[in-house]
């Protein structure tokens, strides 16, 4: 056996030994949820707990830095940590991060809590969205040791109203279910809910509402490494000294998700799919706008199914874009142009219900839109009009009044001349000699009546 032959054997050698050990070092997955818990995070976490499952992972280390989100999303997400067959480890990171409302319930949920040590938690009171005044008016003699008996916070000089308390009251025994699960500290957990208190990492860990403080996701593993957790009823040691970890970035699909839900973006669409198509109805044949706007409408209402709209806020705003619609068709004197922008206005501010931070439509979007849209509608519309009552320039119609030149002489009713570069059958009451000009005055199928010009010109 030559040299070579030994060295390339042992290359070989070291390259199988390298990937058996590479397959039976443990598997640790990080997802990372940076902003608004939104339909797009939803799924993301979703999709990163089925991969996880699927290569049979130790651990799923869930950075997170949320100031909330969605109840729908963040339930989905809880329902599919409490249902993984791989351990998840909740961790409030980097340095300067929070796990506020939607994120604490998450990290509740989690079979690991942990966080970063300049991190806080905690403000989990759910939002209360909807009109002012929704639900029943305070009862008469309402008083804070009252609403303290019935589980809703106290709040100088308002009570809440029974739709509040119910929200309020599912929202704690939610947590509080949660915190029993794992473990945690179910008192705390309540009082977040009820009075929106936080907390430090050295305070969530003292008064355990924690496991672990750690400075990155190499630290966490260090100490969660030979830690026994319950995943499913079955007490699992977790080993991940050493472990691969593989970070999951977001796909193209949970990207475009998060883009067409995040409120601003549903919006726009919404507005780009209405006026693409009103412009396609008001001036056929241009196909563009109408593709673009169905394709818009498509997919805006596609984010609307999934996010908290409000029904009556959509018909504010379609009432809105009708009366500017009539009002440059018929003017009213600025009536109806002037409801139309403030039913566009109102329709705007109540079409996301939520008042989660970073996630809704802006006031200063909402009011350019309103005023862009007023500009659209009268351009449009005044565009319209104004094709509408132009002169016709193309088709039979142009024919009459048109002038025309007899080709042969004729006594009879019936002759031929040419209009407009074509040859044509004319109808006369009157005698026509070879070259003179006629007037068309009606078009009978493919037969012109005519008369002389000189007759048109002498009345």
């Amino acid at each position: 056996m030559t040299l070579s032959s030994i060295l390339h054997t042992l290359w070989l050698g070291l390259l199988l030994i390298a990937a058996t050990c590479r397959a039976a070092a443990p598997e640790v997955v990080v997802l990372t949820v940076d902003g608004a818990i939104s339909p797009g995070s939803a799924d993301y976490i979703v999709r990163g707990l089925n991969s996880a499952a699927d290569d049979q992972a130790q651990l799923v280390v869930l950075k997170m830095d949320t100031p909330g989100g969605l109840d729908t999303s963040m339930r989905q997400i809880i329902k599919h940590i409490i249902a993984s067959p791989v351990a998840v480890a909740a961790f409030v990171a980097p340095d300067g991060a929070r796990a506020a409302s939607a994120g604490t319930y998450i990290l509740y949920a989690s079979h690991i809590a942990a966080m970063a040590p300049a991190t806080n938690l905690g403000a989990a009171s759910p939002v209360m969205i909807g009109m002012p005044g929704m639900g029943d008016p305070p009862q008469k003699g309402d008083r804070d040791g009252d609403r303290e008996k019935s589980g809703a916070s106290p709040s100088p000089g308002k009570a809440l109203t029974t739709m509040e308390q119910k929200l309020v009251n599912d929202a704690s025994a939610y947590i509080r279910s949660l915190a029993q699960m794992r473990g945690r500290n179910a008192e705390w957990a309540e009082k977040a809910v009820r009075k929106a208190v936080s907390l430090t990492a050295a305070e969530a860990r003292k008064i355990k509402v924690i496991e672990v403080i750690a400075a990155d996701v190499p630290d966490l593993l260090r100490q969660l490494d030979g830690r026994k957790v319950n995943v499913l009823g079955v007490e699992r040691k977790l080993n991940v000294a050493g472990a691969h970890v593989v970070t999951l970035e977001p796909d193209w699909r949970s990207r475009l998700l998060s883009v067409i839900a995040d409120p601003s973006i549903a919006y726009l669409l919404m507005l780009a799919g209405i006026f693409g198509l009103f412009f396609e109805f008001s001036n056929p044949g241009f196909v563009l706008p109408g593709v673009a706007g169905a394709i818009s409408l498509l997919l805006a209402l596609y984010a609307f199914q999934m996010l908290p709209i409000s029904y009556v806020g959509l018909g504010l705003i379609l009432l809105g874009i009708a009366f500017m619609t009539v009002e440059a068709f018929m003017p009213s004197f600025g009536v109806l142009g002037i409801g139309g922008v403030v039913a566009f206005v109102m329709g705007s501010v109540m079409l996301i219900q939520t008042d989660i931070p970073g996630f809704g439509v802006s006031l200063p979007m909402i009011a350019t839109m309103a005023v862009a849209s007023a500009l659209f509608i009268f351009l449009v519309v005044g565009m319209a009009l104004r094709a509408h009552k132009r002169p016709v320039v193309s088709g039979q119609e142009k024919l009459i009044g048109d002038t025309g030149e007899v080709l042969d002489d004729f006594a009879g009713t019936v002759g031929w001349a040419r209009v407009q570069g074509e040859t044509w059958r004319i109808n006369s009451e009157q005698p026509l000699r070879r070259g003179q000009k006629v007037r068309i005055v009606r078009i009978r199928g493919l037969i012109l009546d005519v008369e002389p010009e000189e007759a048109k010109a002498s009345e």
